[in-house]
């Protein structure tokens, strides 16, 4: 089959994809991946077919609206508010981009940020779609939505509280969504507009759902139904060839191994005072740092025996040899540290970052997050004592490291595809004639 994903967002919205994209072309399918035009070089060098749907990410985050959608913290609305004031006068390009993309596709692979534009898109060109997550997103009465803080213990009926909060964002988001989506859906795609209340039908209750993440981080709840999947996580090696730069190499081996901080793709308007304390703290305890400087979460330093700054490293080969790593807690960022086996320090921006924190801290594999609006260097440094100093805690990030790399999260999601598309959809066409 011919296959797109459309995603939009950071590398933490794009890499597992890559993944997952990797299983499928090895099982015989075409793979194209739609997303962020300053991707393309990245999806290209694992050998997967790329199409653009929006420009420059980086530069989207960077915007006064990206910018205020970082700071959004917990509050759903403000996160929501901006992050659709963000794409809005970008709507009708993105649907008229992933048109094109999916112009040949059997099918479309629709991703926790773009899946409207994803089943509008499939709706036009009549095929089957199939819903991908990297966050647990359906509906349940064991958890809340992933934008909205969990009901405290003491509280009864939790079940309900958790599920009115997921048609609370679900409602709010639509509404909010609606007379711009549609009016797109109609100008770009020549469609009718969506329900008052959404869209329903094979979009609320897909034929197959497969989420890429651990049922060890967060378990599959019971009221989901057996065509839901948890895989494990979609994890992407290094680039074909890449290799360690000789300075970081020398860096690591001149002492003991040191902590990584960094805060992925989000950027801080005051990246400076940030840094400063996280060099404070680094110092008060005594450990060498190694800085990824990302999209402008922190400053680069100078060069020293106690820091090294650097652009980005490949999370899979960087995060086994820290002593512990202090990131922002994206899906991505969070796998890579529970997998890697070493006491992860979340500290969270916005949107789904607060329910990964939560997750490590009450899985046992770090200490109690640091809210991005609260970060300092006197919490950092108790964050960092415990991280590196309390060895039960530094046993149990152990242990789940074990556990999850012993899952195969894309081999298992394919197999499941296979096994769907076996049932109900067309073969898979020879290699030749995907080609």
């Amino acid at each position: 089959m011919r296959l797109t994903i459309p995603t939009t967002g950071s590398r933490g919205d794009v890499q597992p994809y890559v993944a997952l994209g990797l299983g499928l072309q090895a099982a015989g399918h075409r793979v194209r991946l739609a997303t962020h035009a300053d991707f393309e070089p990245f999806v290209r060098s694992y050998g997967l077919d790329f199409h653009a749907i929006e420009a420059d990410g980086r530069a989207l985050q960077a915007t006064d609206a990206g910018d205020r959608m970082l700071q959004a913290g917990t509050n759903p609305v403000v996160f929501l508010h901006h992050y659709l004031r963000l794409r809005a006068p970008l709507l009708r390009g993105m649907l008229r981009n992933c048109c094109d993309a999916c112009r040949d596709a059997d099918a479309v692979l629709l991703t926790t940020t773009a899946p409207l534009l994803g089943h509008s898109v499939a709706e036009k060109i009549g095929v089957p779609t199939f819903r991908t997550s990297l966050q647990p997103t359906a509906m349940s009465r064991c958890h809340p939505n992933f934008l909205l803080p969990e009901a405290p213990d003491w509280l009864p009926g939790r079940g309900l509280y958790n599920l009115g909060t997921h048609g609370l964002v679900g409602a709010t988001m639509w509404q909010m969504w609606r007379p711009t989506f549609n009016a797109a859906r109609a100008d770009v795609l020549g469609l009718p507009p969506l329900p008052f209340f959404g869209p329903g039908g094979d979009f609320l209750k897909p034929t197959l759902a497969l989420d890429g993440y651990s049922s060890l981080v967060v378990p599959k709840p019971p009221d989901w139904p057996a065509t839901h999947h948890l895989t494990g996580y979609w994890f992407l090696g290094a680039p074909p060839g890449w290799q360690p730069a000789a300075d970081l190499t020398a860096f690591l081996d001149a002492g003991p191994p040191p902590v990584c901080v960094g805060f992925g793709c989000n950027h801080n308007r005051d990246a400076g005072h940030v840094t400063e304390h996280v060099i404070r703290a680094l110092r008060r305890v005594g450990v060498r740092g190694l800085l990824l400087t990302g999209w402008g979460g922190l400053e680069a330093p100078p060069r020293s025996d106690q820091f090294f700054p650097v652009e980005s490293v490949p999370h899979d080969w960087l995060y086994p040899r820290m002593a512990a790593v202090v990131h922002h807690g994206g899906a991505g960022s969070t796998a890579a540290g529970l997998r890697a086996g070493v006491p992860s320090i979340l500290v969270p921006f916005c949107s789904d970052q607060p329910f990964w924190a939560r997750r490590v801290h009450r899985l046992g594999a770090g200490p109690k997050p640091i809210p991005r609006k609260l970060f300092c260097a006197e919490r950092l440094e108790r964050a960092l004592r415990r991280a590196v100093g309390d060895g039960a805690l530094r046993l149990r990030a152990a242990e789940i490291g074990r556990r999850i790399r012993a899952e195969d999260g894309v081999g298992r999601a394919v197999a499941l595809f296979q096994r769907q598309i076996g049932a109900t959809g067309p073969s898979t066409p020879p290699l030749a004639d995907a080609a």
